[in-house]
């Protein structure tokens, strides 16, 4: 087996440019698929990990996203403004707000995560046959190990 600079394999820099490139046209296709939402990534990521998550505060978001806290907060108040997330004191600590979903947010991440999920499904059924299907399975729980690597 050949062995690029640093001691990674060429499958492993293969394995990892191809994986990169995969995921990169994926986001790009569930974004299309999501809808028309009008969001940037930006707050995309912030409502999904609300959704995902639940309530958090600005400076918790920020450490999650890989931020400065300064940068969450135009993203918070463009969300506030469209009534996707309401702010609270947090109940353990009344100096802090805690962030969640309004009712309109949740609406709107499930419904983006419904039509990303349906049309990834739609796409496997017509595009892999079940042998494939049951190989992306594998592949994915393997996958699933990389962010404890």
């Amino acid at each position: 087996m050949a062995v690029t600079t640093g001691q990674v394999s060429e499958s492993a820099a293969r394995a990892a440019r191809d994986l990169r490139v995969v995921f990169s046209r994926l986001r790009r296709r569930f974004k299309d698929a999501e809808g028309g939402h009008e969001l940037t990534p930006s707050q995309v990521a912030v409502l999904s990990r609300l959704g995902k998550e639940g309530a958090a505060s600005a400076s918790d978001l920020a450490a999650a996203e890989r931020v400065r806290p300064q940068a969450v907060a135009p993203i918070l108040l463009a969300l506030e403004q469209r009534g996707l997330i309401r702010r609270r004191a947090d109940p353990g600590d009344g100096r802090r707000q805690l962030v969640s979903l309004t009712s309109a947010g949740r609406a709107l991440f499930d419904d983006s995560r419904r039509a990303g999920e349906e049309w990834l499904a739609r796409a496997l059924q017509e595009h892999y046959t079940e042998a494939e299907r049951q190989t992306l399975i594998t592949a994915i729980a393997m996958l699933e190990r990389l962010p404890r690597a």
